[in-house]
């Protein structure tokens, strides 16, 4: 009785050892199958860099990165861009700089051999500003800006491509300039310059107001003088010299001899008034 109850033991604990011995077996394959084996077929650890592939021509593709141990595909929706010539790389995924493993496959779009047309919608009226958005959104440049009288500051008035007038509705390939002509805001009404001279600066801003002019800058010096021209008795042309009083205007530009536009502005120089009549001393806020 005693010795079958000994043989159990030791049948027992045999077997505790086989299976201990199993288990740690089991749990060695295991760690060498993840620790080691994985790691080898899968190059765990060896990462690379993600070149830029943009603006590489789909010729340099195969030997750039073949020499990089990656691939690529090319994927069926082109894009198109001015910047760059035809069949060159305009998109990649994963995206430059990214870490992948060697071997991985690179995603790619192309810049299409030929251009998309876009229609031209008719600009004429609109502010410069959304011209140049709605360009942006069409895939269009921006090109020449040149101003032209008119009193719609910067409303468009004409637009070209290449020299010619271009139409709304008309289709034009994608990345084109556009060039406008646009309204300089003073349009084209020119008049004989006014004589402001030995106006005080209220007068002078009033009189300027009335004819559609701005002031410009105003000038402030310790005297002034006009020379008036005449005729002498000897029938000759001379001229005389006239001493400007405190707060009066001396000189301008442009000059009374010269045109102007409405809109435009004009500068004043003025005689300062003294300390003791500073509070008569005219403002500039009537021109605000």
């Amino acid at each position: 009785m005693e010795q079958n109850e000994e043989k159990k033991k030791t049948s027992k604990t045999k077997f505790l050892k086989h299976l201990g011995f199993a288990t740690a077996t089991m749990i060695f394959l295991i760690y060498a199958v993840f620790k080691f084996y994985f790691p080898l077929i899968t190059n765990h650890g060896e990462s690379m860099t993600v070149p830029n592939l943009e603006g590489i021509s789909l010729a340099d593709l195969d030997e750039y990165l073949e020499e990089r141990d990656l691939r690529y595909e090319i994927e069926e929706d082109s894009g198109y861009s001015a910047q760059y010539p035809p069949l060159t790389v305009l998109k990649q995924f994963p995206m430059a700089n990214s870490k992948v493993k060697q071997g991985r496959k690179i995603y790619i779009t192309l810049n299409a051999v030929k251009p998309p047309v876009v229609k031209i919608p008719s600009l004429k009226g609109r502010s410069l500003k959304n011209a140049q958005l709605e360009l942006r959104s069409l895939g269009l440049e921006l090109g020449e800006i040149r101003y032209q009288p008119d009193f719609a500051l910067n409303t468009i008035l004409a637009q070209y491509h290449e020299g010619k007038a271009i139409q709304a509705g008309q289709e034009i390939a994608k990345g084109s300039i556009i060039d406008f002509e646009v309204g300089d805001g003073l349009g084209n009404q020119n008049f004989q310059m006014l004589n402001l001279k030995n106006l005080s600066l209220d007068e002078a801003i009033f009189v300027l107001r009335g004819f559609g002019l701005n002031v410009g800058d105003v000038y402030y010096e310790k005297s002034g003088h006009i020379s008036t021209q005449y005729t002498n008795d000897q029938g000759e042309t001379a001229y005389k010299k006239e001493t400007v009083n405190p707060g009066k205007v001396f000189k301008q530009n442009p000059a009374s001899d010269m045109t102007a536009r409405i809109g435009q502005s004009i500068d004043l120089w003025v005689v300062e008034i003294d300390s003791a009549a500073l509070g008569n001393t005219p403002s500039l806020e009537l021109a605000e």
